[in-house]
């Protein structure tokens, strides 16, 4: 992960991404923090192939001038999340709260770019402050949400039972409806059948009578 855009890092911010970059040789995962000015926009480059899954998890901490130390944020403040594909084509866009997940599916290989900012300038609390953002993102195999899998696997299992279900009395009212039209088109068949047999029997009574 490179972050192209955004200010110039400090120490402890490079030292962060060096970290993070040993620990990518290793785990597809990528886990840094960073610190986010209130008008400031920071953006990742992250090598994603088509058809991956990325999950990214994210918590912000705000800086408190008179205790000197992060806190947690206000609920308040927000997260806006936007991603790009190698085409500039926007993949996700959207605003979260102070702690969240995003999710998206990549559909062509190549550097996505991931862009975070803060809606900090709608709240006076931030107030030229500082705010550090825990970033957590994983690719691939690793992103996959195993009890929501399981949970649409049970779930398409049921919507499989239900439609076998379905099809079967479908297919059996089909073929009671079919065997009731095939007797009644033979009744029908056997009275039309008798019907001519009279009439012709009537017929050929009435020629030798005349």
């Amino acid at each position: 992960m490179a972050a192209p855009g955004g200010s110039r890092p400090g120490l402890r911010e490079l030292v962060a991404v060096v970290a993070v970059v040993v620990m990518g040789m290793v785990s597809p995962g990528r886990a840094l923090y960073f610190h986010l000015g209130e008008t400031e926009r920071k953006c990742f480059i992250e090598e994603i192939p088509d058809e991956t899954m990325v999950i990214g998890n994210y918590r912000t901490q705000l800086f408190d001038k008179q205790r000197e130390e992060y806190l947690p944020a206000t609920p308040g403040l927000g997260m806006f999340v936007e991603v790009k594909d190698p085409d500039e084509k926007v993949v996700l866009s959207r605003q979260y709260g102070s702690e969240g997940r995003f999710t998206f599916t990549s559909h062509t290989p190549g550097e996505h770019q991931i862009c975070l900012h803060s809606n900090s300038s709608k709240f006076s609390i931030f107030a030229g402050g500082m705010l550090r953002v825990h970033l957590d993102i994983q690719v691939g195999e690793h992103a996959n949400d195993y009890a929501e899998i399981a949970a649409k696997d049970k779930l398409s299992e049921l919507q499989l039972r239900w439609r076998e279900e379905r099809f079967r009395q479908t297919s059996e009212s089909t073929n009671q409806r079919v065997l009731w039209w095939s007797i009644v088109q033979t009744l029908i068949l056997v009275t039309i059948g008798i019907w001519q047999m009279r009439h012709l029997k009537s017929f050929f009574e009435a020629k030798k009578l005349v």
